[in-house]
């Protein structure tokens, strides 16, 4: 069950020739794939991609009628080595995923898909998540279309032009016999707009055709001596003809402007960041027309050496601007026009940031440098220092008035007990190092949890505790534990982490968390998932994939927020003399993903007058200590405090909000801690029975008893 469905949205895909789309990038570059006749498409999911997976997935009727396969890949390389189809064959493949990581696991695939070449179009869309907003690591994808040759397009954040380039790009794939990377960038994938429609087109290859018809080409296979044949190809003959092909089809866009002696080069991707930084300025106005001319690289590797002389001739400088470092982009445009004996000065990361998000603001900033350079007035002093004052006010504004508030666990998640466990074991057994992995248990690094010390990559918990797999012999008085998700176990953690483990008979322990679903980039039905799935294969167990690579010593723990039952087998795992790996599945579906499912099933059940009943907690002011532990061993959004209602004490007691979802862990964590016996559970019941309003009248008549028996000793002793 992903986040969001796209079942309205996809119905776009059909439009045909003259009719108009308007949506967002990612339904855009669907209906590109089709106006271009793709045969296959593959993909993993991860932001800013998984949407594209959601479409691709909601839209597979439409793919069935056009005759185009769809994946969901176990992983990036698994999506990456699916374009193996293209090599001996004209079909048109595509392969999706997310940048750098998904780029990291699936460079072996891109590698030897690269050195062999294609021969039917083959293109890898990678989401750039790049920048201050990112949820990983900063790296470039430049880096590896230089380094296995693959062209890199970055296309206008510009439905027409994003459309555009996914064409061309399967024929610039086809006339140089290689593949190409399509780079989208966040803002690329959600802008919406909109452009006029072709038809869509069946392949003009089948896949059939290929089976039926097999072909065989051993040059193209990697193997000594034809991989080093390859290389030679790579630059004496594909590399010419994709430059010709850039050329010929100006993929790269000019744009004039009145002032003629300089210029600004720039990644298409950040065109639309730069008009804005431009007429902050007071260089560009709000129709995009800039006065400093523009050379836009919708192709950002390889570079056209012709276009690029053109433009730099007779300017006395040109800005580069390109997002990320190191600057790839600018050393070879320097190189360049140094070769050429073109004296045209060039800028880049001399005025614009290192490192960093390429912001409106920072650009603005930047391009005020460039310009009074060598036209001194021309930006207004205003313009260079208002957004900086205002940053800083907005800044001091905030100093000590606003308190950091770390990312956390959702409300009801079923991770946040097993934390809680680790906590609670901590207390009796002492610190151990945790290894984390990607994930939303990754949050159990922030407080109030504060556990894990590493994290290595998609299912590489497991791996990445190897260094302290101790020897029998040697008798550790503590283990090592590893957890990663059901999702990273199934992209890597099967043979990277838990067979690994059980190869080299680690002592540690290995904790996955099975959810049910990949949670952290969507909510995507994986192998495991719970739930049936009409397209694909779900409901295997994880316990029975680790027992197939040899692990004993397995527990799965069916309910994670049974806080008593984690925490025994916690301390088993860690206390046990058994050797070799100890492995924990805790079990619980995403509450996130539950609750998607679960409310318009309850709702509608409510519509139709059946009797629901809804469990919510809450702490009785009264009986609440002040003590606060059940929140620093939760850290649940759901918990919070509020004024004491007791006028001699000043402690504030803690306090239940209406996001509660009813799971419990509260009272558990109360119980368990020994704290307050404080919280209480209720029952919302809508379309309430007979027996319910029975019960209801008596337990009032009772309570009425009571508080009226209570007042009645309250005035007597105050008599």
């Amino acid at each position: 069950m992903a986040e969001r469905s796209f079942k309205k949205e996809v119905q776009s895909l059909y439009l045909g020739a003259g009719d108009t789309f308007r949506g967002e990038g990612i339904l855009a570059i669907t209906k590109a794939l089709l106006e271009a006749g793709v045969a296959y498409v593959g993909g993993y999911q991860g932001s800013p991609i998984s949407h594209l997976m959601d479409v691709l997935a909601d839209a597979e009727p439409i793919l069935n009628e056009l005759g185009v396969h769809y994946e969901s890949s176990a992983n990036e390389a698994t999506a990456a080595a699916m374009l193996a189809a293209s090599v001996n064959y004209p079909l048109r493949g595509a392969c999706a995923f997310k940048a750098p990581v998904g780029t990291n696991v699936a460079a072996d695939a891109i590698a030897n898909l690269s050195s062999g070449g294609v021969t039917g179009g083959a293109m890898i869309i990678v989401g750039e998540d790049f920048g201050e907003g990112s949820s990983i690591m900063q790296e470039r994808s430049h880096a590896y279309a230089m380094k296995s040759q693959v062209w890199l397009i970055d296309p206008r954040p510009n439905l027409p032009k994003i459309v555009e380039c996914v064409k061309k790009g399967f024929e610039l794939s086809e006339a140089s016999n290689t593949p190409v990377m399509l780079e989208v960038r966040i803002r690329t994938c959600h802008v919406t707009g909109q452009f006029q429609t072709s038809d869509n087109i069946r392949p003009a290859f089948s896949r059939r055709e290929a089976l039926e018809t097999p072909r065989r080409d051993v040059s193209r296979i990697v193997l000594p001596p034809a991989s080093f044949v390859h290389e030679k190809e790579k630059i004496e003959k594909r590399w010419p003809a994709a430059q010709a092909y850039i050329a010929a089809n100006a993929m790269n866009e000019f744009f004039d402007g009145d002032v003629s002696d300089i210029g600004i080069v720039m990644q298409g991707g950040m065109y639309n960041t730069t008009l804005r930084a431009l007429e902050l300025n007071g260089l560009a106005d709000a129709f995009g027309h800039s006065r400093i001319p523009l050379y836009v690289l919708n192709v950002t590797y390889p570079l056209v050496d012709a276009e690029l002389q053109r433009f730099a001739s007779g300017k006395r400088a040109i800005l580069v601007v390109e997002e990320g470092a190191p600057e790839y982009i600018e050393q070879a445009i320097s190189t360049m026009l140094r070769r050429a004996d073109i004296q045209t000065r060039v800028h880049g990361k001399d005025v614009l940031p290192m490192a960093g998000d390429y912001t409106g603001a920072v650009l603005q900033q930047g391009f005020a440098k460039f310009v009074e350079t060598y036209h001194a007035g021309m930006v207004p002093v205003a313009g260079q220092k208002a957004g900086d004052n205002r940053v800083k006010a907005a800044l001091a504004a905030l100093d000590g008035n606003v308190q950091g508030r770390p990312p956390s666990f959702c409300t009801g998640c079923p991770e946040r007990p097993i934390f809680t466990a680790m906590k609670l074991v901590e207390r009796e057994l002492g610190e151990h190092h945790v290894a984390c992995d990607i994930g939303c248990h990754l949050f159990s690094i922030l407080p109030p949890f504060n556990l894990g010390a590493t994290t290595m990559g998609y299912g590489l918990g497991g791996a990445s505790i190897a260094a302290f797999n101790m020897r029998a012999e040697t008798e550790p008085t503590k283990r090592a534990i590893a957890v990663m998700g059901d999702g990273g176990f199934w992209h890597n953690g099967l043979v990277s982490s838990v067979g690994n483990a059980v190869f080299n008979k680690t002592d540690n322990v290995i904790l996955i968390v099975d959810n049910g679903y990949t949670s952290a980039t969507g909510g995507q039905d994986i192998l495991s998932s719970h739930h049936p799935n009409a397209e694909r294969s779900t409901q295997n167990p994880i316990e029975k994939a680790v027992r197939g690579v040899g692990a004993k010593w397995v527990r799965t723990i069916t309910r994670t927020y049974d806080l008593e039952k984690m925490t025994r087998v916690l301390r088993e795992a860690l206390t046990t003399a058994a050797k070799g790996p100890k492995i924990i599945i805790a079990q619980s579906e995403c509450m996130l993903n539950k609750q998607r499912r679960v409310k318009p099933q309850m709702q509608k059940a409510i519509a139709d007058g059946k009797r629901v009943v809804r469990e919510r907690f809450g702490v009785d002011p009264d009986t609440c200590t002040g003590d606060h532990s059940c929140i620093r061993l939760s850290g649940c959004p759901s918990l919070t405090v509020a004024p004491n209602p007791n006028p001699l004490r000043r402690e504030p007691v803690t306090k239940v909000i209406n996001s509660c979802v009813g799971c419990g862990l509260c009272g558990e964590v109360s119980h368990a801690a020994i704290l307050c016996p404080s919280f209480y559970k209720a029952a919302i019941i809508n379309n309430p029975d007979g027996r319910d309003r029975f019960r209801d009248r008596w337990r009032k008549r009772i309570i009425g008893f009571l508080q009226t028996r209570h007042a009645a000793r309250v005035a007597r002793a105050a008599a």
